[in-house]
């Protein structure tokens, strides 16, 4: 409306954060099996009291590994169904992460992100890219990636955006930022510490 508004109070958000973190489980993905375990583990690792970690893989469709919780030896057991077979449906597992975990916490829970593990690319989703952009945007989700060498060595897209380009939109489009995957631990202290 144009007219200057003065800051009157700011404070520290200090509810819990809800981070579902989602794992590229597909064949083709240019990393094994353990390395992805390592890098979820950081996250266990690195998130304050009250916070609580979902772990969802996919490749042709999302699985649950742990629902919420934030005990690290459990999240560490439950990180054995982990395997690689399959296509990549990331767009249909970002729907699934939205509308099946994250939406029902809202609106009670203020702080909730989609920490990605994999290289941005989908190769069959039914849920389209610019539908599941705009979702994430609209339900105001942060997203985080840890990326991955893009297997396709940046391949042109008929009906999408490459993959690294789909990394980069998404999270500059919702908040979030980009960590190489070789830094898991750099990556879970930085993303935990902002939510906090």
């Amino acid at each position: 409306n144009g007219i200057e508004q003065k800051i009157k109070n700011f404070a520290l958000d200090s509810s819990p954060s809800r981070i579902l973190v989602l794992v590229d489980n597909s064949q083709t993905l240019p990393t094994d099996i353990e390395k992805m375990k390592k890098a979820v583990m950081e996250f266990a690792y690195e998130i304050f009291e009250g916070d609580q970690l979902f772990v969802l893989a996919y490749d042709e469709k999302p699985e649950i590994v742990q629902e919420w919780t934030d005990d690290a030896k459990k999240m560490e057991a439950s990180l054995a169904t982990f395997r690689k077979k399959g296509n990549p449906y990331l767009f249909d597992a970002l729907e699934a992460a939205t509308t099946d975990v994250l939406l029902p916490l809202m609106p009670g829970t203020r702080k909730t992100a989609i920490v990605v593990i994999g290289d941005g690319l989908d190769r069959g989703s039914k849920t389209a890219y610019s539908d599941i952009f705009n979702q994430l945007q609209r339900q105001n989700i942060t997203v985080y990636w840890l990326q991955m060498p893009d297997r396709t060595a940046g391949a042109y897209r008929r009906n999408q955006p490459k993959a690294n380009e789909i990394v980069n939109q998404i999270t500059e489009g919702t908040g979030g930022k980009v960590f190489d995957f070789e830094n898991a631990s750099e990556a879970a202290k930085t993303i935990c510490d902002e939510l906090r």
